[in-house]
């Protein structure tokens, strides 16, 4: 960089060695200057006003580099570019942040390739449904397209009239498993999260077919917020659930309490489809869901719900218009 800026600044200002040497560090020198009080003038001025302003020393310097006539003028020139640039180093970042929605937590798997759920797989909710208990896990698919944040916004159409409620155990595959053994599953598992299984009842039950339709709406999947890795949870199938309305206790539950335990499950599926890395399966809901209240309870615009697993987190989510 040096011999760069000799071949032409050397010359073309008639600059000496030390000459040269300040134009170069110049920028450098004066970027530590503004570290070290960009911050305090931002707090009395505002963020956005002193960027505006670094961003008319980084125009300023640009054209007073490109038409210096003398060492002083470059050297000038190069020290308000530094100036600037250590101004923005600093105040950039922390005005992003601030004016960046902080609650905003994303999936904690964003694009799988499959979104698998068993259906039905605690005995009191098939009891609450009125449904048989299965004798072999229950297998639908959620739309991924339905994957959600775990505290963004529920999605209510203006043609729902049952939407409900389902909290789950997630499990988050591996490594691809393919027609494998029980004993096997826990190998291709990498680990576990919580998931809100949010389902639209009468497209569910009373549309005809399967029930992907009640189960695939946008923001009908809400995962996380953590991937919890396996070895950080000592028995999977001895977890806590719950599930809170409006505030007030609606699910409660244990993995304990499944009709088919997560590797069971895992070697199942392997058996009708290859489990590949990153695919979600969520493993069923215990009782409390809105249809098996008496009288049945469904959301609607302005609920809030929070769920939680043991060691999972928390989700909180809110019920919002389409």
């Amino acid at each position: 960089m040096c011999i760069r800026d000799r071949s032409y600044a050397g010359p073309e200002f008639n600059l000496n060695d030390t000459q040269t040497g300040w134009v170069v560090s110049s920028p450098s020198f004066a970027a530590m200057i503004a570290m070290l009080i960009s911050g305090k003038l931002s707090d009395k001025i505002g963020k956005k006003k002193i960027q505006i302003f670094v961003a008319f020393l980084y125009a300023f310097s640009a054209l007073a580099s490109a038409n210096s006539y003398s060492y002083e003028t470059l050297y000038i020139s190069r020290m308000i570019g530094g100036l600037a640039f250590g101004a923005a180093l600093i105040l950039a970042p922390t005005y992003i942040a601030e004016i960046s929605n902080s609650e905003r937590i994303g999936a904690c798997i964003n694009k799988p390739g499959k979104f698998v759920a068993i259906g039905l797989n605690y005995y009191e909710h098939a009891v609450e449904s009125v449904m048989d208990a299965p004798s072999e896990p229950i297998v639908f698919m959620k739309a991924t397209s339905s994957i959600n944040g775990p505290n963004d916004n529920i999605e209510i159409s203006k043609d729902s009239k049952e939407l409900d409620w389902e909290v789950e155990l997630g499990i988050i595959i591996g490594k691809d498993a393919k027609n494998i053994d029980e004993k096997e599953a826990e190998s291709h598992i990498l680990g576990y999260c919580l998931v809100n299984d949010v389902s639209e009842r009468e497209w569910q039950l009373k549309k005809m077919g399967q029930w992907v339709k009640g189960k695939s709406h946008d923001t009908y999947g809400p995962i996380g917020p953590y991937l919890v890795t396996k070895n950080e949870i000592a028995n999977i199938n001895s977890l806590n659930l719950s599930l809170d309305v409006n505030g007030q206790r609606m699910q409660t539950g244990n993995t304990d309490k499944m009709i088919f335990n997560v590797f069971f499950i895992v070697s199942y599926l392997s058996k009708f489809m290859t489990l590949q890395a990153g695919d979600i399966i969520t493993t069923g809901t215990p009782p409390g869901v809105g249809m098996g209240k008496k009288p049945q309870v469904f959301l609607k615009e302005g609920d809030t719900i929070r769920l939680s697993i043991d060691n999972l987190g928390e989700q909180n989510s809110k019920v919002v218009a389409e």
